[in-house]
């Protein structure tokens, strides 16, 4: 007999024994309680089960953030549906690949994409497309309004796919990383465990829902606790500060820190009751971690994870948080940093970050030959991120393998150009890549972001005070200077699109 792991099932024991306690509370007033949660995910998990979905098929779901969207993704754990979050910054060629890939039985829309998602789902074959808004209307609620709102999980097993999150595909297709109910459950309980939550906790959540760190990470805590959060439909700094006061934790991107500190008013009046502000999905530079502490009193806790793994690393709740490091592994979790011959490397080392545990995803959709390339024999996943440790076991990301720079023979680390430039007066962030040169075959480069108004360095004086600090090597052949850093949708720097930009120059 299989042992039902199903993520539902673990959540329900959790939930508060008092269901009208409140699970959500939105940024206009609206309150739902965990009774509402429990039957508007049994009403959509029914529903969409009497329109011939079954255990194993797939729900695509491109719609705007809303309690109905959160209920919809419990809805497909209940029935054990696999879950396939869609960016809203989609465009129609991006959907096609994606149903193409993922061949969905039902699709989930904004009522304004109806049209076109009715299109490309014909071409495609998918049976069902739904319509959800912002304000929790569409065909999707009005369908199952009628339903009867109990369910009962469907068994699953620990392997179980759960939700497919498309990578971010800047080099090739885009790869589905399968994620099982067993990989999220263990990722939840040890993010609970080394964040310490609590019965008083409640979370500010400003996060989209199409990205592990908003849905996974941010959710699955408050749903592990029994309490509850403040949904906010997207970041917003005069929102984000009327309802902090009510809040003890927020996990956000670097920018939402940045933004809060660009408003002078912002301090320590604002953070009352705060225990714990949580940084991801983007490094946080280290002035923005100094000036927050400066400001508020809070040090930032820094974590890291990627899509195929949920959270692999977490500076500590007790114990020194680390500027520039994003912590220990997480219980559960082993990491190794290695060479090119997957020797491992000690303390100090530069090289390629493996990670191995429980939180490991499952492999790429309909990719087995891709995924047993990214696994060593002994199992552990090739992150495909550079990294170093230091005697504490603390580990720093020093960037992307495919973002590293070879000049002249040399390995070149953009973290370590990026922090110096930082460190400027007249900088407010940079980027270091790689463009294409005769002698050399990639020369050192950086896009920098000057403040307006200020007196700021030209592209002399950054080379020559990075002339003062680095060695020859290391020093950018070409600094470029841009109003703002373009990023994706979790504020990461896109250094595919700065190479494109930049390398025709």
């Amino acid at each position: 007999m299989v042992a039902d792991e199903n993520l539902f099932r673990l959540f329900e024991t959790r939930f508060p024994a008092d269901r009208a306690r409140r699970f959500l509370e939105t940024d206009t007033g609206q309150v739902y309680t965990y009774a509402d949660l429990e039957r508007e995910s049994a009403r959509l998990a029914r529903f969409l089960g009497d329109l011939g979905i079954r255990k194993g098929d797939r729900v695509a779901v491109q719609v705007d953030k809303s309690p109905q969207a959160l209920f919809l993704y419990l809805a497909c754990l209940r029935a054990g549906f696999i879950y396939l979050p869609l960016n809203t910054a989609y465009t129609r060629s991006e959907i096609e690949y994606f149903l193409g890939n993922s061949e969905p039985s039902a699709v989930v829309c904004r009522p304004e994409s109806l049209a076109l998602m009715e299109a490309v789902a014909a071409d495609h074959g998918v049976g069902q497309v739904l319509s959800l808004d912002e304000h929790g209307g569409g065909s999707l609620i009005e369908g199952s309004a009628t339903t009867t709102p109990q369910f009962d999980p469907v068994v699953c097993a620990r392997d179980d796919v759960a939700a497919i999150l498309y990578t971010s595909g800047t080099t090739g297709r885009p790869k589905g990383a399968m994620i099982s109910h067993g990989n999220l459950a263990a990722n939840a309980l040890a993010l609970h465990q080394a964040w310490r939550w609590g019965p008083q906790d409640v979370l500010l959540h400003a996060l989209p829902l199409f990205h592990i760190h908003g849905l996974f990470v941010a959710c699955h805590c408050v749903l592990l606790n029994g309490t509850d959060m403040l949904f906010l439909r997207k970041f917003d700094v005069p929102t984000v500060r009327r309802l902090l006061p009510r809040a003890t934790v927020m996990m956000g991107v670097p920018t939402f820190y940045t933004r809060l500190l660009a408003d002078p008013a912002f301090g320590r009046g604002d953070c009352p009751h705060m225990r714990l502000f949580i940084s991801g999905s983007a490094p946080l530079l280290v002035q923005t971690f100094e000036e927050f502490r400066d400001r508020t009193g809070h040090t930032i806790l820094e974590r890291y994870g990627m899509t195929e793994t949920g959270m692999n690393c977490s500076n500590p709740v007790d114990g020194a948080r680390k500027p520039g490091t994003v912590g220990p592994p997480l219980p559960g979790v082993s990491a190794r940093i290695v060479d090119g011959e997957d020797r491992e490397l000690a303390a100090g080392e530069v090289g390629q970050l493996l990670v191995e545990g429980p939180n490991v995803f499952q492999g790429y959709w309909r990719m087995p030959e891709k995924s047993a390339e990214e696994f060593t024999a002994e199992g552990f996943f090739r992150t495909g991120d550079l990294a170093r440790t230091d005697d504490d076991g603390y580990v720093a990301i020093v960037g992307r393998a495919k973002d590293m720079v070879i000049t002249g023979g040399y390995n070149v680390y953009p973290k370590e150009i990026e922090s110096a430039i930082d460190d400027l007066d007249g900088v407010v962030e940079s980027a270091v890549i790689g463009l294409p040169h005769a002698d050399f075959g990639e020369m050192v480069s950086a896009v920098v972001v000057r403040p307006p108004g200020a007196q700021a360095p030209d592209e002399a004086a950054v080379i020559a005070a990075l002339k003062e600090r680095l060695a020859g090597y290391k020093v950018p052949k070409r600094v470029f200077f841009a109003n703002a850093l373009p990023r994706n949708s979790m504020g990461k720097v896109q250094k595919n699109v700065l190479r494109d930009q930049y390398g025709k120059r």
